[in-house]
C-alpha cells in the first residue's frame, strides 16, 4: 500500500520564548492522500497557514514529522529541500506573484528555467500548459493587459508547467470577485477531478471550499474537524 502523499504527524510550531512564547500549531495530525481536493479553513492566527507553509517547505516544524510521498522532510538539506520544492509542489497566491513587465508566457516559463529546460521545451510546456487553463491567444499579453481572472490563470499555469504532484493555493480568489472566483475554482476543480492533480487550497470563503472534495477546519493551531464533502458541481 503506497504512502500518503502528505503525511503531517504530530506537528507543532512554536514562535518566541517564554511569555512571547507563540504555538502556531500544537500537535496537528494530517493526511492527504494523491489525487485529493483538500480545502483549510480557520479564523485568523488558527495555524492554516503555518500548516501550508511547513507543507510547502517554506518553514519547518519545531516538532513532530512531515513526510512527502513517504520521505521524511526533516532529513532533507536545504538544496533538498529547494530541489522538492521545485520538482514536485506547484504554488498560487493570492496576489498572482507575475513579474510585471514579463508576458504571460515568460512568467509561465519561469520555474521551468530554474528547472533547466532548454528554451524549445520551455516554450512548448508554456503554452500547452495557458492552453490548459484557457488563456490560448493571451499568450503575449503582459499581467496589465489581463483581467485579475486571467491572471490567476496565469499563476496556475506557470505552477502546472511544472508537472507538480501538489498544487498548494493560498487564498487563490481572495482578490477577485465572485464571477472570477467561480470560473477560478471550477478550473481548479476541472484539474483535480480530470488530471488527478492533489491541490490543497487555504481559504476563508465557505463558498470556494465547497468546490473541494474535502475540508479541513484549523482552530488555536489544532484540526478541530476534518470531513468528506459534497463537491459543489459534482
Amino acid at each position: 500500500m503506497s504512502p500518503p502523499l502528505i503525511e503531517l504527524s504530530g506537528i507543532t510550531r512554536t514562535y518566541g520564548s517564554g511569555e512571547a512564547l507563540v504555538r502556531a500549531l500544537d500537535g496537528v495530525d494530517l493526511r492527504v492522500e494523491k489525487g485529493e481536493f483538500v480545502a483549510i479553513m480557520g479564523p485568523s492566527g488558527s495555524g492554516k497557514s503555518t500548516a501550508m507553509n511547513i507543507i510547502g517547505c517554506l518553514d519547518r516544524p519545531s516538532d513532530g514529522q512531515y513526510r512527502f510521498n513517504g520521505v521524511e522532510v526533516a532529513t532533507l538539506d536545504q538544496d533538498q529541500r529547494a530541489l522538492l520544492r521545485r520538482h514536485y509542489l506547484g504554488f498560487v497566491f493570492q496576489g498572482y506573484n507575475l513579474l510585471p513587465r514579463t508576458t504571460a508566457i515568460e512568467n509561465v516559463e519561469l520555474p521551468l528555467i530554474y528547472k533547466g529546460q532548454r528554451k524549445a521545451e520551455r516554450l512548448v510546456r508554456a503554452r500547452e500548459a495557458l492552453a490548459r487553463v484557457g488563456l490560448e491567444g493571451r499568450e503575449d499579453h503582459t499581467p496589465s493587459q489581463l483581467s485579475g481572472g486571467q491572471q490567476q490563470r496565469v499563476a496556475i499555469a506557470r505552477a502546472l508547467a511544472g508537472e507538480p504532484m501538489v498544487m498548494l493555493a493560498d487564498e487563490p480568489t481572495g482578490n477577485l470577485d465572485t464571477k472570477r472566483s467561480v470560473e477560478i475554482m471550477e478550473l481548479m476543480q476541472e484539474l483535480n477531478r480530470d488530471a488527478g492533480l492533489t491541490i490543497v487550497m487555504v481559504t476563508h470563503e465557505e463558498d470556494m471550499a465547497a468546490y473541494a472534495s474535502r475540508l479541513v477546519v484549523f482552530t488555536d493551531g489544532k484540526v478541530v474537524r476534518d470531513e468528506a464533502m459534497a463537491e459543489r458541481g459534482a
